[in-house]
C-alpha cells in the first residue's frame, strides 16, 4: 500500500514542494535559516578619486608621468607653456614698482610741503615785523605833524608804507593757508596712492598665482589613472587630464532596510573581494548614510501617484579597513565585494564611543 503511495512521481513533487518551501524561508531568512549575520552584495570599493585639471589655458609643453604611474605629493604631472604668463607677471611688478614710487614721491611732496608752511609762516613774522615798524613811523610823523615839525609829505609817505605793510601781512597769510590747503590735498591723495600699490600688489600675487598653475603637482601620494595631456594639446581651464588616486580606500555596502535591525557603529564586518579570489578581510562599521539613496537620486520617486509598490530601500554603510592586511594594498575604488555583518556581536568600545 505504501509502494503505492510513494511512487516515483510522487516523491519527486514533495521533494520539490519541499525545496520550494525551504528556499521561501532561505529567502525571507525564516526559522531555521534565520541568522544573526546580515550580508548584501551591493557593496563596492571606494577611494578619494581625485580629477585634476588645469587652472590657467595654454598648450602643454610636458607631460613627464605615464598612465597607472605611482606618483608623491608635490610630483610634476603637467606642464603648461609658462611665457606669456612670466610676461605678465613682469609687467605686474613694474606697475606696482610705478605705483610704488607715486606713494613714495607723495611723501617727498609732503615734505616739501610742511617746508613751505615754515617758510610761509616766517614770511607772515616778518610782515607782522614790517607792519609794526611802519605804525611805529606812521605815529612818529603824526606826532611831528602835531607840534608843527614835521611836514606833509613825510606823513603821508609813513601813511602809506603803513598799508603796504597791512597788505603785505595780509598776502602772507593767505600764503600761509595756501601752503597748508596744499599739504592737506598731498595727504588726503595719499590715500588713492596708497589703494593703487595695494591693487598692484594683488595683480602681481595674481600673476605668480597664474604661474605657478602652469605646473599641475600631485596634491597626495597615490597612483594615476589614464593620462589624457599630450604634449603640444591646447587645454582650457577646468578640462580633465588624468585623475590621482590615492591608497586610502573604504567599502560602501548598501544594506536593505530591512536588514539594518540591530546594526551598529563599531560592529566588525567580513569583506570578500571578487578580484581576489573572494579573500576575506577583516573590516569596521564605520557609520551610516543620513538618508535613502532615492533620496539623493536627480529624479526623486513620487509614491503619492498611482498605484503604490512598496520597495525596500537601501542605506549606504560605510565600512573601515582594519590595517595591517597585505590583501587591503590590493584594493582599487571600484571593485565590487560581499560584506557580511554579525549584528550580534558587540561594537568595539572606541567605535561605540565615536557614535
Amino acid at each position: 500500500m505504501l509502494k503505492k503511495i510513494f511512487t516515483p512521481v510522487t516523491l519527486i513533487v514533495l521533494l520539490g514542494g519541499i525545496a520550494g518551501v525551504a528556499l521561501v524561508l532561505y529567502a525571507w531568512r525564516l526559522p531555521p535559516f534565520s541568522s544573526h549575520v546580515e550580508m548584501t552584495d551591493n557593496a563596492y570599493v571606494r577611494g578619494y578619486v581625485t580629477t585634476m585639471s588645469p587652472q590657467v589655458s595654454g598648450y602643454v609643453v610636458d607631460v613627464p608621468v605615464k598612465d597607472y604611474q605611482e606618483v608623491k605629493q608635490g610630483d610634476l604631472l603637467v606642464k603648461i607653456d609658462d611665457r606669456i604668463f612670466r610676461q605678465r607677471l613682469a609687467q605686474a611688478e613694474a606697475t606696482l614698482a610705478g605705483q610704488t614710487a607715486a606713494s613714495d614721491n607723495s611723501r617727498q611732496q609732503e615734505n616739501a610741503a610742511r617746508a613751505n608752511i615754515a617758510s610761509s609762516q616766517a614770511a607772515v613774522d616778518s610782515a607782522e615785523a614790517s607792519l609794526k615798524q611802519a605804525q611805529l613811523a606812521a605815529d612818529r610823523q603824526d606826532n611831528l605833524i602835531r607840534s608843527g615839525v614835521g611836514t606833509s609829505s613825510l606823513q603821508e609817505e609813513a601813511q602809506a608804507n603803513l598799508e603796504k605793510s597791512r597788505a603785505g601781512l595780509s598776502q602772507a597769510k593767505a600764503a600761509l593757508e595756501v601752503a597748508r590747503q596744499d599739504l592737506q590735498t598731498i595727504i588726503v591723495n595719499r590715500s588713492s596712492l596708497q589703494a593703487a600699490v595695494a591693487n598692484a600688489q594683488a595683480a602681481v600675487e595674481l600673476a605668480r598665482i597664474d604661474l605657478q598653475n602652469t605646473e599641475i603637482r600631485a596634491p597626495r601620494d597615490g597612483e594615476l589613472g589614464e593620462v589624457g595631456a599630450r604634449v603640444g594639446q591646447y587645454v582650457a581651464a577646468g578640462s580633465q587630464l588624468m585623475a590621482v588616486v590615492p591608497h586610502e580606500v573604504w567599502v560602501v555596502a548598501n544594506f536593505k532596510e530591512t536588514q539594518l535591525a540591530g546594526m551598529e557603529v563599531g560592529q566588525p564586518v567580513s569583506i570578500s573581494v571578487d578580484a581576489l579570489h573572494h579573500r576575506k578581510l577583516k573590516g569596521r562599521v564605520e557609520r551610516f548614510s543620513p538618508a535613502a539613496g532615492s533620496e539623493f537620486a536627480v529624479i526623486k520617486p513620487d509614491n503619492a501617484t498611482g498605484n503604490f509598490v512598496k520597495i525596500a530601500q537601501r542605506i549606504g554603510v560605510r565600512v573601515s579597513i582594519d590595517p595591517n592586511q597585505p590583501a587591503a594594498t590590493e584594493l582599487s575604488p571600484g571593485l565590487s565585494v560581499v560584506v557580511r555583518v554579525d549584528t550580534s556581536k558587540a561594537p568595539v568600545a572606541e567605535q561605540a564611543a565615536a557614535k
